[in-house]
Formats: structure tokens, C-alpha cells, sequence
């Protein structure tokens, strides 16, 4: 009972209950207790720049010569396609549900973000504007997009400069930094529930039971996204592997399981690895690499959630979004699947990430977090099933997958793993594609 109670999600979602009836209980008074929460939402902000930089610099520095070959390609090819789908459906389903319809904080957006998002600009000064010409200009006022482009150029640079030199220093150092914002995060999300219960007291209070109706409709919207795109994803297999489809709801058991207690992609990646090998027939040459990637790149449900988070938070603050800000929302979200955020519990950061980017009202991130641990049982689901999926389309394309073992008629084993193997693996990859 006492480790129960010490689960930080079962704290934030008690904390959110209490704050919804509190706030419903005592009105506009709850609106005393908003500063709280505000400064809450603060400390997450003052992480933002420092992860997102720290995060790509060092997955793009890091990166081996796994980025080549046909196999890759494949793989890439796949899991950008399907993130490009799923925010599609996202914007759509969001479009016709309207999950942050009846939450209006219309007078809610700083004034600043809301002059700058309303300012018409062409296509070509919306790309200009992505590459800033000071950095350090952009990081003192959170503009992401440039950072995210200066970090995945610094991060390719240093790849190139450590390949030529053997030198990591660079890479070490931006490691570390990483490793010290997610500590910070973590000391900032102690104090998670305090914050919650005082959003929401004051989200109850002054908007009223349209709290929980909304909360109910981001939650179907996300469920509904998910069981279409693993739809679509069973489709897909079935055509090109020719698989029978019905047999992948047993294969795919343990991982599933697991993925929806823990919420954790890492967590899951041991159990996909030898589901991929053991029960679906992958070699363990593909599976190294495409489920590798798809820990960082493969994150269909999160873009999906993300893209419906964006939709949300436009919509409660009654916000109509223009074609530009769509994509530029979608390109967020699918950039946000590439590993810039990894730290556990980290939902608050990128709600933030994309309230800031895109000028919208952070009032309403609140409830989000509340809500997110059953958002993230159907984002974790996903990511993780996709992941053998697209490791099935691979295998596939390269005559790679064991029918004999898909069909229960011959049993594999999957060997130990350890990094270096692993990055000896990829290598050989590239070398024979």
C-alpha cells in the first residue's frame, strides 16, 4: 500500500481529482490558488531550452554509421511515414471531436505570443524565420524551431568532427548536461501533484464541469487515433508479408502487457526485442537496428497524442489554427518523436514545448497532465507494437523473416546483447546493403 501510494501518477491523479472538487466545491475562489500552479508550470518552462539542445545534440552526435545503407532507409522510410500519418489522423479526429472545445481562454494567451502568432507572414519568411541568426537570441525567448534546427546541425558537425578525430569531449560534456536538466526535471515533478491539484482547482472553479467532459473527449480522441492507426498498421502488414494477421494478438501478448503497466518504451524494448526474434520469425540483424531506432524514431502513438495535444490547447483557448501553424504543429510533433524528449514522466515538458512553439494557452496543460498516465498506456501501446511492425515491413523487404518461426513451426533464440555488439551489428548491417 505504501509503494502504492508513493507511484508518482497514482499522486497526480489523486491530486487531480481532489483539485476538480475542490475548485467545483468552493467556485471562483479556487482562482486564489492558480499563482501555485503557475509557478509549476514555470519551472518545467526553464528546462525546456537546455533538454531540447542538450537531447538532439547528442542523439545526432552519437549516431554511428547506422544512419546508411538500405536498411535504414527502410526503416526510416516506414516510421516517418507512419508518424506523417498518424499526425494527419490526429489533426482530423481532433477537427471532428473537438476535445478542447468548451475550456475558452481566449483572453488567456500572453499578449506577446498572441501578437506575434497573429502576424500574416508568407511561406517563404515562415522557413526563413526557422534558422535564426542569433541562437542565443532564440534560446532567451524560447523560439524552438531554430533551436531544434541549430542542434541537429551542431549535433551532425560533431558526429563528423568526432569520426575524424576520436575526440567525444564535446559530446560527453553535452551528455552530462543532459543528464543534469532530467535530474532538475525530476526535483521539479516532486512537487507535480501540488501543482496539478491547484490547475485544476482553478480550471474547476472558474470553467466548471466542462473540466471532466473534456478531459473524457482528449482521452477518446487519443483512443480512437491509436485503434485506427494499428489498423492500418495490421493492414499494411497483412498486404506486404502476406502474413495471417490473426495470430499477432497472442505474439504480441507479453509486450503489450508490459507496455501498459509500465508506460515505457525502454522499459518494454528487452521483451519487443525477443518477441521480434523469437515469436515473429525477424532476424536479430534486423531487429537490432529497427527496434533500436524505433525507441527514439518510432513513436507513432506519442505523435498522435502530441498533434491532438496542439488541436486541444488551440481549441480551449478558442484559437483557429492557419494552414501554416497546422504543419508547423505537425513538424513539432513529429520532431518531438525523434527523441528530443526522453525523460520518464516528461508529457508536462512537452506540452510546454508546444504551447510555447506555437503561441498557445497553457492554462488547459494542467488537466493534460493530469490525465496523461491513461494517455500514455495508449501511446506506449502503440509505439511499441508499431516498432515490430515496421521491423516486420523490413525483414520483409529483404527476405529476412522466418515464416517457419511465425507459424509455430521452428523455435529461435535470441543471443545477449550488449552495446558494443550491438553497434558491430549495425555496421555490418551498412556493410552488407
Amino acid at each position: 500500500m505504501k509503494k502504492a501510494l508513493k507511484n508518482p501518477a497514482l499522486q497526480i491523479g489523486v491530486a487531480a481529482i481532489l483539485g476538480i472538487v475542490f475548485g467545483l466545491i468552493v467556485g471562483e475562489w479556487a482562482a486564489n490558488l492558480k499563482f501555485i500552479g503557475d509557478l509549476f508550470i514555470r519551472l518545467i518552462q526553464m528546462a525546456i531550452v537546455p533538454l531540447v539542445m542538450s537531447s538532439v545534440i547528442v542523439a545526432t552526435g552519437a549516431m554511428t554509421g547506422s544512419g546508411m545503407g538500405k536498411m535504414a532507409f527502410r526503416t526510416f522510410k516506414w516510421m516517418i511515414g507512419f508518424s506523417i500519418v498518424a499526425a494527419f489522423l490526429a489533426w482530423g479526429i481532433s477537427v471532428i471531436i473537438q476535445p478542447g472545445a468548451g475550456i475558452d481562454f481566449s483572453g488567456g494567451v500572453d499578449p506577446a505570443l498572441q501578437e506575434s502568432a497573429g502576424e500574416a507572414t508568407g511561406w517563404q519568411e515562415t522557413l526563413l524565420n526557422f534558422v535564426s541568426t542569433n541562437i542565443f537570441a532564440a534560446m532567451s525567448t524560447a523560439t524552438m524551431v531554430p533551436i531544434i534546427i541549430f542542434s541537429l546541425l551542431f549535433g551532425v558537425a560533431l558526429n563528423a568532427y568526432i569520426t575524424k578525430t576520436g575526440n567525444s569531449l564535446v559530446l560527453d560534456f553535452f551528455d552530462q548536461i543532459q543528464q543534469v536538466v532530467l535530474t532538475m526535471i525530476r526535483f521539479v515533478m516532486l512537487i507535480a501533484p501540488i501543482g496539478v491539484f491547484c490547475l485544476l482547482a482553478n480550471l474547476a472553479g472558474t470553467v466548471g464541469f466542462a473540466v471532466v467532459t473534456s478531459a473524457l473527449k482528449y482521452l477518446g480522441s487519443t483512443l480512437l487515433g491509436v485503434l485506427i492507426i494499428l489498423a492500418l498498421f495490421v493492414l499494411v502488414v497483412w498486404l506486404r508479408t502476406g502474413l495471417n494477421p490473426a495470430k499477432l494478438p497472442a505474439k504480441l501478448t507479453d509486450q503489450t502487457m508490459i507496455a501498459i503497466t509500465t508506460t515505457s518504451s525502454a522499459v518494454t524494448f528487452p521483451t519487443v526485442l525477443k518477441t521480434a526474434i523469437e515469436k515473429v520469425g525477424v532476424s536479430q540483424r534486423v531487429a537490432n537496428f529497427t527496434l533500436s531506432v524505433g525507441l527514439t524514431m518510432g513513436s507513432y502513438g506519442a505523435v498522435l497524442n502530441y498533434m491532438i495535444v496542439v488541436m486541444f490547447l488551440a481549441q480551449s483557448g478558442d484559437i483557429t489554427l492557419d494552414f501554416g501553424a497546422i504543419v508547423l504543429g505537425m513538424t513539432l510533433a513529429i520532431l518531438l518523436n525523434m527523441g528530443t524528449i526522453t525523460v520518464p514522466g516528461g508529457f508536462p515538458v512537452v506540452a510546454m514545448f508546444l504551447a510555447t512553439s506555437l503561441g498557445l494557452p497553457i492554462e488547459a496543460v494542467g488537466l493534460l497532465i493530469a490525465v496523461d498516465w491513461f494517455a500514455g498506456i495508449f501511446r506506449t501501446f502503440l509505439n511499441v507494437n508499431g516498432d515490430t511492425f515496421v521491423s516486420m515491413l523490413v525483414a520483409n523487404a529483404s527476405n529476412e523473416i522466418d515464416r517457419e518461426v511465425y507459424y509455430d513451426k521452428k523455435k529461435v533464440t535470441t543471443d545477449a546483447l550488449d552495446l558494443e555488439k550491438l553497434k558491430e551489428q549495425f555496421e555490418k548491417a551498412d556493410a552488407a546493403d
